[in-house]
Parts: structure tokens; C-alpha cells; sequence
């Protein structure tokens, strides 16, 4: 391991301390999602819109668009629509290194955990030529099939756009 990527996991897990006087929010461990388990949360929300969010903790416009899917997550009535992040960082070690994230730089932001080993397992629930680009982000209408595909970072007016067409009637 480089020293560079040491660095990085250590600041990813936490293990290097915050700046003093900094609190860090305690949450819960975050939630583990397989395929299957995808499929059964997907069809728990048929009638709504969704946006699936693929992301990781090492993709910086995955961190970047995440104010924007806060924002966006805030301006609907869960009757009609749910975001639904998932991050894809490395089974192994996420569940520390996402979850010291989240409560450092996004402690209002919930994510499920991928449970799978290759990335294309769970995001093949929804696009079997998926092209590993993240972020990704799939808006999936009422009945749960994809109405739009979103690719590389995002602002909060391409979202927007995508979940009211896939709001209309």
C-alpha cells in the first residue's frame, strides 16, 4: 500500500483525528444491502419515485453531488418519492470507513452499505450494461422501471428535472 493511499484510508476511517473542538455525530451502523435485497426495497417503494444513487467514499463528484441529493431528498413528500444512496466502497472495510465519513463530512446523509464484492452485482438490478462510472444515479418512475440515467457528477437542477418528468402523469 502506497503511502498515499494509507493517508487516505486513514483519513477515511477517522483514525487521524478531527480538528480539536470538532464533534463527531454518532449514528447507528448503516444499513447492508445485497442484490436481492435491493430488488425487495425497490419493489417496497412501487408508486413512488426513486432515485438510486450509486456512489463511494474515494469518487469525488460522488461527494460533490451529495448536498445537491440532500437538497433534492428534502423537497418531496415521501408519499411520492425516496432517495435511496447506496455506496459502493469495498465490502470489506465499509462499513467503518463509509460510517466515519458520513458522521465527519455528512452526518445528516443516510446510506445503505453495497454487500457485494463487484460493483456490478447490485447496480445490474437496474442496468445490466452498466459502464462502472460513478457516480450513477437512476431515476426510476412509479411502476420502478428506469426512466432516466445519470452519470458523473450532478447539480440539483438535473435531478430536479429528471424526478418531475418521472413525477408527471
Amino acid at each position: 500500500m502506497g503511502v498515499r493511499h494509507a493517508f487516505l484510508l486513514l483519513v477515511a476511517t477517522g483514525l487521524i483525528a478531527a480538528a480539536p473542538g470538532r464533534t463527531e455525530a454518532v449514528r447507528d451502523p448503516l444499513p447492508v444491502l445485497d442484490a436481492a435485497g435491493l430488488e425487495q426495497l425497490l419493489s417496497e417503494h412501487s408508486g413512488k419515485v426513486v432515485l438510486l444513487n450509486f456512489w463511494a467514499t474515494w469518487c469525488r463528484p460522488c461527494l460533490k453531488e451529495i448536498p445537491a441529493l440532500q437538497e433534492l431528498s428534502g423537497r418531496y413528500s415521501a408519499d411520492e418519492f425516496i432517495l435511496v444512496p447506496v455506496s459502493l466502497d469495498d465490502p470489506a472495510n465499509a462499513s467503518l470507513v463509509v460510517t466515519n465519513f458520513l458522521n465527519r463530512w455528512f452526518p445528516d446523509f443516510s446510506s445503505w452499505l453495497s454487500a457485494e464484492p463487484e460493483m456490478d452485482a447490485i447496480v445490474s438490478v437496474v442496468d445490466r450494461a452498466w459502464n462502472e462510472v460513478l457516480p450513477t444515479s437512476y431515476v426510476l418512475n412509479r411502476n420502478g422501471s428506469v426512466a432516466r440515467r445519470l452519470q458523473g457528477g450532478k447539480a440539483i437542477e438535473e435531478f430536479d428535472a429528471a424526478v418531475q418528468a418521472a413525477l408527471q402523469p
